[in-house]
């Protein structure tokens, strides 16, 4: 077939269909064709942008487009046409109503905590000794930052907003500063410190203010984070659905040593855990309660591969203040914290020894009289000493 007609093929298809649950992830089966094709479509037609009325969005990482189609099986019967999947709508792993806001100036609490109780339950403060997570570099795939707050200054550096490229990835929803908080906060005065502190936070702002994203932004947030050369990707949401096109991006990005941590889910089930947090790339995270036990709201099973604090974390939020949530979104965050603290002493470490290491030198998760069958809480300290033992 002649390659403009298929692009006459694809423009039918896309009539009439820019409606977001009609969007589809179109992959093609050689680096040429992906180019080829993408070439043609940013000439004719709708250009290659995710702004303004422009629909066409490349997906360099795995040779793939996604578009709004009407109809995809013609389409889906072309010869350089791989597969064609639906670009599922995706949403931060907001868990239990907030029930408070706090702010330097709020009547219910004066001030935020210096150091929020989980960061103190995993002992990151005793690993502090040993590692602060220097310029270790961690991208946050999340609604974005806000790079005005004080506690945030000093570790956020250079994104990306997937959404519209023109922008600065500025938070206009929350989860993401209260992500980065927990990650990597400082501050000398008023405010927390997060679990690496001299971590450095790469906002990726894929969700938008609502905190939901396609399949396709992820993507195209995992190719700039492995493009940018990141050391750890934080993923706090997640999907019942599979999507191949989104665990193709999460391999590539493990075969590049990246580290990738991912939210389980807040459903509160046995033997339940969301994507990407189900990948076997992946470190998934439940979470667990000021009391050590798994929070109710947690997803929990064999497929958990660690647990961290998730109830009721004090973090980061707009506009300067802080803010209450609950969640394994939460919890995956220290993790992540405490992924940086381990890199800094060994930056060569493999994604699956950092995995191993974690659930070796972490805390039993214990029931009244009995264990809970091998779940494991971070431990910080003994994560960090750990690794510099065998350096």
């Amino acid at each position: 077939m002649d390659p403009s007609t298929f692009v006459e093929w694809l423009h039918e298809a896309m009539q009439g269909s820019d409606r977001a649950d009609r969007r589809h992830i179109i992959r093609f089966g050689t680096e040429r064709d992906f180019a080829l094709f993408t070439r043609l479509l940013g000439k004719g037609g709708p250009a290659i942008s995710r702004s303004g009325f422009y629909p066409v969005q490349p997906l360099h990482n795995i040779r793939a487009i996604s578009v709004p189609l009407r109809s995809p099986a013609k389409l889906a019967s072309l010869p350089f046409v791989h597969s064609i999947e639906p670009d599922i709508r995706i949403r931060v792993h907001h868990a239990l109503p907030r029930k408070r806001s706090v702010t330097q100036n709020a009547g219910i609490v004066k001030q935020a905590p210096r150091i929020p109780w989980g960061i103190k339950h995993i002992r990151a403060p005793l690993a502090w000794r040993k590692s602060q997570g220097d310029r270790i570099r961690i991208g946050v795939i999340d609604t974005g930052a806000d790079y005005s707050h004080p506690d945030l200054r000093h570790c956020l550096s250079r994104g990306v907003n997937v959404l519209n490229r023109q922008l600065l990835p500025i938070d206009d929803n929350g989860h993401g500063t209260h992500i980065a908080g927990t990650i990597a906060a400082f501050t000398l005065q008023k405010g927390i410190i997060g679990v690496a502190p001299q971590a450095i936070i790469h906002p990726v702002k894929a969700f938008d203010h609502q905190g939901g994203a396609f399949v396709s932004d992820i993507i195209s947030g995992i190719d700039w984070c492995v493009r940018n050369g990141v050391d750890i990707i934080n993923m706090s949401f997640g999907m019942k659905t599979y999507s191949k096109a989104l665990e193709d991006a999460v391999l590539n990005a493990y075969r590049e040593g990246v580290i990738i941590v991912a939210s389980s889910g807040n459903e509160g089930k046995q033997a339940d855990v969301d994507y990407p947090a189900r990948f076997k790339q992946v470190i998934a995270v439940g979470a667990t309660t000021r009391k050590g036990r798994i929070a109710p709201f947690s997803n929990s099973g064999k497929k958990i591969d660690i647990y961290a604090p998730g109830e009721k974390i004090v973090s980061t939020w707009l506009r300067g203040q802080y803010h209450e949530l609950s969640g394994t979104s939460m919890a995956t965050s220290h993790v992540s914290g405490v992924i940086a603290l381990m890199l800094a002493r060994r930056p060569d470490l493999r994604p699956r020894q950092v995995k191993t290491i974690l659930s070796r030198h972490a805390r039993m998760i214990l029931k009244p009289g009995k264990r809970m069958g091998g779940a494991k809480e971070i431990h910080a300290l003994r994560a960090v000493s750990a690794v510099m033992a065998k350096s």
